[in-house]
């Protein structure tokens, strides 16, 4: 059964220069995708009570109060269903953040990235350090109780002291949430045609990965680059459990089959109960899904439940990689994890069980 929905909302008002994700400066479109949207959640949505809800963009706080619970009314949950929205800092106001806290939104991801002005102007960001400082206030005053930032390290002249800077300052600000990204310049983004300037090498963005789980010793590190209050959508994906997803390029997996929708506004448009791409997994693919995304939570993989679920003994079957990353692989009670270096080479080792 779905317990858990996405609702991506694609409009920016302006592109980051570091962002490849699906989103758009086309705000003339946004009544017609609205209606798209509703039509496909309309189409697909079979009821049931859900434990998660996240909109995410994009820009979702380019929404309005009124359009986000028009979309909220179409979704069956309770007082205890984690709704979240990904605000940008910039223009948000102590009025509107009541407003979502009043139709049942209980949980925010501010993008803040860092609270270097300079460093915003250049990677594109519209906002400043204070208004992020200020969007948390408004929003503690709101009543949220629940709020995340998000921070990008190895941003260009950035620095250790300057990113560990920045986390200590957001623990001051006394919020439950972190998350952490290493910048990635992919195809797409600005910055990929236009490579800025002293950007840190990989060596020294793991430095400033390690120093991060130094200074959020504090906090729940419960996945690779998540700390703080477990985000219980986040956890959803990572048990690799079913989902749905509403919008322009959402990605869902329901009954074993994974889909993607549309990528480009308009195609969404014209036929929003069309999803692009559909792919059922066989169970091998199943069986490495649960690997990779079970290793990125720090307490790592349940091997009997992977047994069972799989019909396999993964102790044998993966002698070779245990064996081989045994100084990265550690035991717990359940199964494996990462150590703090394993989590640094994640992505090869991860690799090596996929066949």
């Amino acid at each position: 059964m779905v317990k858990s929905a996405y609702i991506h909302i694609p409009f920016c008002k302006s592109k980051c220069k570091y962002c490849s994700f699906i989103s758009f400066p086309k705000l003339e479109l946004k009544e017609q995708y609205f209606t798209a949207i509703i039509k496909e959640i309309k189409y697909y949505y079979k009821g049931e009570i859900l434990d998660t809800i996240y909109f995410g963009g994009g820009t979702p706080s380019l929404l309005t109060p009124e359009e986000f619970k028009t979309l909220l009314n179409l979704f069956n949950f309770t007082d205890k269903t984690e709704i979240t929205a990904e605000l940008n800092p910039d223009g948000l106001t102590q009025d509107y953040l009541k407003s979502l806290k009043s139709i049942g939104i209980n949980r925010i991801s501010l993008g803040c990235q860092t609270f270097d002005d300079n460093i915003l102007q250049i990677i594109g960001r519209r906002h400043t350090s204070k208004q992020v400082e200020e969007a948390v206030k408004y929003a503690q005053n709101a009543g949220f109780d629940n709020i995340s930032l998000d921070f990008i390290y190895g941003l260009p002249n950035q620095t250790p002291e300057m990113f560990a800077a920045d986390l200590k300052y957001a623990i001051s600000l006394d919020i439950q949430h972190i998350s952490l990204y290493g910048l990635k310049i992919d195809k797409g983004c600005y910055f990929y045609t236009h490579m800025p300037e002293n950007i840190p090498d990989e060596d020294m963005q793991a430095e400033m990965y390690l120093k991060a789980i130094e200074i959020l010793k504090n906090f729940n590190h419960y996945e690779i680059s998540n700390f703080g209050k477990p985000s219980k959508h986040n956890l959803n994906y990572w048990n690799n459990n079913n989902y749905y997803g509403f919008g322009a390029a959402a990605h869902g997996y329901t009954d074993d089959t994974r889909y993607s929708n549309a990528e480009t506004l308009e195609e969404y448009i014209q036929n929003p109960e069309k999803h692009s791409l559909k792919h059922t997994l066989t169970k091998q693919e199943q069986l490495e899904e649960e690997i990779f995304l079970g290793f990125r939570k720090t307490d790592g993989i349940d091997i009997s439940h992977i047994n069972r679920k799989f019909n396999i003994n993964f102790d044998e079957k993966y002698s070779k990689i245990l064996k081989k990353y045994s100084n990265f692989i550690q035991k717990t009670q359940k199964g494996y994890c990462f150590n703090t270096n394993g989590i640094l080479i994640s992505n090869a080792i991860l690799c090596e069980f996929l066949q």
